[in-house]
Order: C-alpha cells, then sequence, then structure tokens
C-alpha cells in the first residue's frame, strides 16, 4: 500500500530536480530577456526594440512559407543556407588541413623549426586584413568567402595539434618501439589518442572564429547571407530586422557549439573517465 505515494513522492522529486537544474541553467538567460523586454517598452526607443517584436519580425522573416517548405521563408534559403554551408564548408576545410599538418609539424623537429617563424607570423595577421587580398585572388563569390573562414580558423587547430602531438608521454612511444610497432600503428593508437584533448579544444576554438568569420567575410561585396542581411538593414534602417539577424547568429552559434559538445563528450569519454578513475585514486 506503501509503494504508491513512495513512486508518487520519487517522481515528484525527480520533477523538482529537473525544474531546479533548469532554472539554475537558463534562469539568468531568462531573467536577462524579460529586463530587456521591460526596459525597450518603458525607453519606446527603435534602437532597441523589445525581444517580443524582434521574435514576431523573425517569424514573418524566416517561418512564414508554405507547408510544402517546413513553413520555411524565403530568408532561409537566400541568406541562412547559404551562410550556414559556407561557416561549414571554411571549418571543416580548416579541420581537414590543420589536423594532418599540425601532427607533421608537431612529430618532426625539423619541420618544427622550419615551420614556426612563418606560422607565427601568419597567425598574427588578422583574417579580415586580407580580405582585398582573396578578392583579388579568387573573385568576390563563395571560394573567396570560405577560404577566408577557413584561413582564420586554422590556428587554434593547427596549433594545438602541434601542442598535443609534441606532449606525448616519450615512455609509451618509447615502448612501442620496443615492441616494434610500426610508425603508423603509432601514430593512430599512441599519438592521436594522446593529443585527442587539445585538437578537441582547439577546433572547439575555431568554431565560435569560424562563425565570426563567415559574417565579416558577408559584410563585402556580397549580395546574400546573414552578414549582408544585417548589414542592409542597418543601412536601410531596419533596425528590427538587423537585431533578428544579431539573434539568429547567437541562436546558430549556440547550436553549433552545443552539437560540437555532444560529439565531443562521445570522442572523448574515454579520456573523461580516464581522468575521473585517476582523480578518485
Amino acid at each position: 500500500m506503501s509503494a504508491g505515494p513512495s513512486k508518487t513522492g520519487g517522481i515528484a522529486h525527480r520533477m523538482l530536480s529537473a525544474l531546479q537544474s533548469a532554472l539554475i541553467r537558463y534562469g539568468l538567460g531568462i531573467a536577462l530577456i524579460l529586463l530587456w523586454q521591460y526596459a525597450a517598452t518603458r525607453a519606446g526607443s527603435i534602437f532597441f526594440p523589445p525581444p517580443s517584436e524582434i521574435l514576431h519580425r523573425a517569424g514573418e522573416l524566416w517561418l512564414s512559407g508554405p507547408p510544402n517548405r517546413l513553413f520555411l521563408g524565403d530568408g532561409v534559403f537566400q541568406d541562412v543556407i547559404p551562410s550556414v554551408i559556407r561557416l561549414l564548408f571554411g571549418w571543416a576545410l580548416a579541420v581537414a588541413i590543420g589536423v594532418p599538418l599540425g601532427i607533421l609539424i608537431g612529430r618532426s623537429r625539423i619541420a618544427s623549426d622550419l615551420a614556426n617563424p612563418s606560422l607565427q607570423f601568419l597567425r598574427a595577421i588578422p583574417g579580415p586584413a586580407l580580405i582585398p587580398v582573396f578578392i583579388i585572388l579568387l573573385g568576390t563569390e563563395t571560394t573567396m568567402r570560405v577560404s577566408l573562414i577557413a584561413f582564420g580558423s586554422i590556428w587554434p587547430i593547427l596549433l594545438n595539434t602541434i601542442e598535443g602531438t609534441r606532449t606525448v608521454d616519450p615512455v609509451q612511444l618509447d615502448t612501442a618501439r620496443a615492441y616494434r610497432l610500426p610508425a603508423h600503428a603509432r601514430l593512430w593508437r599512441i599519438v592521436l589518442p594522446a593529443a585527442m584533448p587539445k585538437i578537441f579544444a582547439g577546433v572547439r576554438v575555431s568554431l565560435a572564429l569560424a562563425v565570426i568569420l563567415m559574417v565579416v567575410s558577408e559584410l563585402v561585396a556580397s549580395t546574400n547571407g546573414i552578414g549582408y542581411r544585417i548589414q542592409n538593414a542597418q543601412i536601410v534602417f531596419l533596425l528590427t530586422d538587423m537585431w533578428c539577424g544579431i539573434v539568429l547568429l547567437a541562436l546558430l552559434g549556440y547550436t553549433l557549439n552545443w552539437i560540437f559538445l555532444k560529439v565531443e563528450d562521445r570522442a572523448l569519454g574515454w579520456y573523461r573517465g580516464a581522468r575521473g578513475r585517476a582523480a578518485q585514486s
């Protein structure tokens, strides 16, 4: 007879715990949005519209399409999707080049000595400063924007990969050599697993840089994209549209980071488990 109330109490306790966790995680953000709504409504400034107005306008811009297009508006296909494609292609190119090159440089003292001065010089050049050079070399189409994103976001990946491959435990490598493990096996079984935490850290930083560079690349000689729409809305004084673009960028960055963290948790589960066991011992 007592199992029913006990079970009900357990469910209520879990629901209360989930509510408390949600409030801790999202409470500050919700409070800031409510404060923004109150302050913007009281001020009545055209420069800072309330979140409710931004949300309504965002629905008109991006969620007012027909059912056969999942209610997605023209703005999604004209601006959002092209921006996301450029972002992902540029970021993927940076990963595809940065990780192998970082492993090569990190595992070779000669390559490191030769490349280090040039790498330090190139990484000090802000990506946006090279937009005129990229336009001259590649024109004003998608290739230029993808290349700029890749160039600007490759450095955290490359440098973290170099550092990660250098910090491999030499005892493990000596043991592998003693057992005559081939070079490719040492790379896949020892070097890469040991360097993966630093590589993932660099890739995560580069993702944030890729979002920034995507916007910057679309501010110059562009005819579509989120960055282009934000700038165009500012020029023609459609400030609510401008804020819609800014909020969309924040949501895009948050979503990509959330997805990446989930992938990272799966890929580095063994590493966190090993650290947890080491801390307990």
